[in-house]
This record gives C-alpha cells, sequence and structure tokens, in this order.
C-alpha cells in the first residue's frame, strides 16, 4: 500500500513538474514575441519619425501634388495610431503606399534627387525599411515558434488552460498595382 502511494505521489509530483516546465516554455515562447514586436514598433516609429522631413522636402519642389502630400501625412497618421499586428500591418501598408507615390512624384523633380537633405532622408528611410524587414522577419519566426508551441500535445493542453492565444503574423504584402515598395528615391 504504502509503494502505491509512493508511486501515486511520484506520479503527480511529475505531472505537476511537466505542467510547469510546459507552462514556463511557453511564457517564455510569448515573451519572445513580443520582444520582437517591440522590435518592430521600435523601425515604424523610425519611419513615422521621417515620413514630414520627407514630405516637406519633396514639398518644396513639387508644391502642386497636395493631394499625395495629404495622403502620405493622413497614412501616416492612422499608422502611428494603430496598436496591434492586424491594424499596424493595415496601416502600415497603406504607409508604404503613399511614400511609393511620394517616390514617384520625386522621379519628376531632378534637382529635388540631388539636393544632400533629400539624399540623406532617402538613404535614411531605406535603412529603416530594411530594419523592418528584418525586425519582421524575426517577429514572424518567433510567432510561428510561439505558435507551433501552443499546439503541439500536450502543450496544447496547458496552453488551452492557460488562455495562451496564437499570434498573428506581421504581413506587408507588397502593392499589386505598382511597382514594388523598396524605397529608394535615385540613389
Amino acid at each position: 500500500m504504502v509503494l502505491v502511494i509512493g508511486i501515486l505521489v511520484a506520479l503527480i509530483l511529475i505531472a505537476a513538474l511537466s505542467f510547469v516546465g510546459v507552462r514556463n516554455s511557453i511564457v517564455g515562447a510569448r515573451n519572445s514575441c513580443e520582444a520582437a514586436w517591440s522590435g518592430i514598433e521600435v523601425q515604424l516609429k523610425r519611419r513615422h519619425d521621417l515620413v514630414p522631413n520627407l514630405v516637406e522636402t519633396v514639398k518644396g519642389y513639387a508644391s502642386h501634388e497636395r493631394q499625395v502630400f495629404e495622403k502620405t501625412a493622413k497614412a501616416r497618421a492612422e499608422a502611428m495610431r494603430s496598436s496591434g499586428v492586424g491594424p499596424s500591418a493595415r496601416a502600415e501598408q497603406r504607409l508604404t503606399a503613399g511614400l511609393v507615390d511620394l517616390r514617384a512624384v520625386a522621379e519628376n523633380y531632378p534637382q529635388l534627387r540631388a539636393t544632400e537633405n533629400f539624399r540623406q532622408l532617402s538613404t535614411e528611410l531605406a535603412e529603416i525599411e530594411n530594419q523592418i524587414q528584418a525586425s519582421r522577419a524575426a517577429y514572424n519566426a518567433d510567432a510561428q515558434a510561439y505558435n507551433t508551441k501552443i499546439k503541439i500535445f500536450p502543450n496544447s493542453l496547458v496552453a488551452r488552460r492557460g488562455g495562451f492565444e496564437p499570434r498573428e503574423y506581421f504581413q506587408l504584402e507588397e502593392p499589386t498595382d505598382r511597382e514594388a515598395a523598396a524605397v529608394n528615391f535615385g540613389n
């Protein structure tokens, strides 16, 4: 009888330790997703901060392109207000489209592309775009690992009880009716 009780206690202890280990593993994966999302937010904020300078620089040369400037400014404001993966991705997609339009305007003004300020802003924006892509790849990899972790057995039992929800991927689709959204203002 003592042996049976000892075995039951050992099994309960093993199950409890396994539960704690799985839960801690899921929490760690969730925290990695949150850290990676924070990296994306930092890069998006850098881009948001750069857009007004770029718009003002182009506006000085192409003041009659008011609609493009307004669209870009509105998209920037919307992107700054958005939160969460899905809403941010949609807002950033609209901002990217605005930047593509801004680039198209800038290509009509060779003297604008030749200015030091414009070249510097263009280079900085291209670097930020590269950082956004790298951060997005890191976040999506963490989200995939987390989503897999919470869906496999027996982790799925722990995840369900702990309220762990799948993470949405951060997707930025290329505009289909325009040229690629890579921002390069003639450098």
